[in-house]
This record gives structure tokens, sequence and C-alpha cells, in this order.
């Protein structure tokens, strides 16, 4: 008897997935669950592995499994400019948290600097800034930085403080 295609296993393994990813993206409609004779295991082929490839492929891009159904849709290649569109979108997506990562880095680099310049008694800058209590720095003082928006930007004064006087602020509090 001649075995033709491949078990699940093996098609994970071509794809560089696991099982359980075959079996999810089954569940989500991404990839067609083929028919299982009677008695026997369900094969796969070449156009399942290509296929998860392309999931894969679209998800180091960005895109979400609902955002690869749609590009799975369009993946006969006539649909070019629907297709341009979704990465347009994508990559103006990406552009923004460029931009946000880079507001990070900045509110890094400042606090890593303060930290190196600290002295004495005072506590460190990056601690310091860490436990404030959003609200603690004059709003529209801070610069944003993704998850850190709420942390007040040290100061070129190695305080850790984002105006003057912030440091005695938070301390009688």
């Amino acid at each position: 008897m001649v075995n033709q295609g491949k078990s699940i296993g093996a098609l994970a393994l071509a794809a560089g997935v696991g099982v359980e990813t075959v079996r999810f993206y089954q569940r989500q409609g991404l990839l067609p669950e083929p028919a299982k004779d009677y008695g026997r295991i369900r094969r796969y082929g070449e156009p399942d592995v290509e296929r998860l490839r392309f999931i894969k492929s679209a998800q180091r891009l960005g895109f979400t499994l609902v955002e690869v159904a749609g590009l799975l849709k369009l993946e006969d290649g006539a649909h070019c400019d629907e297709a341009r569109q979704l990465a347009e979108q994508k990559l103006a997506d990406a552009r923004s948290k460029l931009a946000d990562l880079r507001k990070v880095e900045s509110a890094l680099v400042g606090l890593v600097k303060n930290c190196c310049a600290s002295q004495g008694a005072l506590s460190c800058p990056l601690i310091s800034t860490l436990q404030a209590r959003p609200g603690a720095a004059a709003k529209g003082r801070r610069r944003e930085a993704g998850a850190a928006r709420s942390l007040p930007i040290a100061s070129k004064n190695g305080s850790g403080d984002s105006e003057p006087g912030e440091k005695a602020r938070r301390q009688a509090d």
C-alpha cells in the first residue's frame, strides 16, 4: 500500500510548527481539515505545508490571525490592491510602534544616565522614578513612552525629578 501525504506530525515538522498549532489553525478555519477515511488517519499535502508557512510568515510581519484569514482569501494573487492596503496599514502600525519604542529608549537612556550621575545619599533615580505615583510630576512635563507613560522623566540635574522641587513635594507626600 502506498502511503500518500503526511501525518499531522510530519506536516507540523515540515512547516516548523507544533501539532497543536496545526489543530488550532484548523479550529480557526485557517487550515482545512482533510477527510478521514474510516479507520485511517488524515493525510496532508504540500499545499498544506505551504499554507502553514504562509500563516507563520504573515505573523512574523505582525499580522494577526484575523488579518491572516483575510490575506488567505486574497492568496490567488488577483487582489493585489487589497493586499497592498493591508500591508500599508501594517506598515503604519509598525512605524507607530517604532516611534513608541524610540520614546521608551530615550526615557531609559535618561534614567540610566542619571543612575550613573547619582551621588551621596540620594536614592537611585531609576528606582525613585519607577516608584513615583502617577500624577507626581506636572502634567505635560512628562515624555510619553509606551508603557512608561506615567513615569516622570529624570532631569539633567540627576535627581530623577522632572521639575524643580518635585523631589521635596514627593517626600512631603
